[in-house]
């Protein structure tokens, strides 16, 4: 991309009402569909200011430059991202197998769903690889596993549940990254994903055993 990493990339000011809210909502909506339908070579603020139905001075109210409005969507799955993790994995209701292989299935499906954005969003990677709120994001979804670790293999070395933590987060996000770079129907999604959860939930079982002895 012709931005550079040095752009400005936080918004120019918060919506502090409901009108201003929608704006911004809207915004980011049609933002959302010109990069699926355009990438990022060919993401223009005036693209997503016509899509929004808005002048483009009341996009830059807001949002400086295409790269600030590139940001917040990446943010904004992040979010999403980190959501998904918390709602499954500190779901205590369920036992933590049952957990992993829920949020297994439930990322597979999200990375299948959400392909094309997402490959769009990788092509600006560059922008935010070491923006703070990057790192932070890592950390806190590894905070979240981790503590799930904590739960699910109490007899397990703090070292233990730290390597598997890694691995089961660069598995899932590796291996949904690379199945979801192709299209596939419902069932052959539900069936790959289940296959993955049977990999990890067995692994989860095998360093649960490995602790009790």
């Amino acid at each position: 991309m012709a931005t550079h990493r040095s752009a400005k990339l936080s918004e120019r000011k918060q919506p502090q009402q409901t009108r201003s809210a929608e704006l911004v909502a809207a915004i980011l909506q049609a933002g959302a569909q010109v990069l699926a339908k355009e990438g990022a070579q060919r993401f223009t603020t005036a693209r997503v200011a016509e899509k929004a139905g808005v002048s483009i001075g009341s996009l830059y109210q807001y949002f400086p430059n295409k790269a600030a409005i590139l940001y917040r969507l990446q943010m904004d799955e992040w979010a999403q991202t980190s959501g998904l993790l918390r709602r499954i994995l500190e779901d205590a209701s369920q036992p933590p197998r049952e957990r992993l292989r829920t949020l297994v299935v439930a990322f597979v499906r999200s990375e299948c769903e959400e392909a094309v954005m997402r490959v769009a969003l990788n092509d600006t990677a560059p922008l935010y690889r070491d923006a703070p709120e990057a790192r932070a994001t890592k950390e806190e979804g590894a905070r979240i596993v981790l503590v799930f670790l904590r739960e699910a293999l109490p007899q397990a070395s703090d070292a233990a549940r730290t390597l598997a933590g890694d691995l089961i987060t660069t598995t899932l996000s590796a291996v949904g990254k690379q199945f979801s770079e192709t299209p596939h129907t419902a069932e052959d999604i539900d069936a790959y994903a289940g296959a993955l959860a049977d990999m990890l939930c067995a692994y989860l079982d095998s360093l649960a055993s490995s602790a009790r002895e």
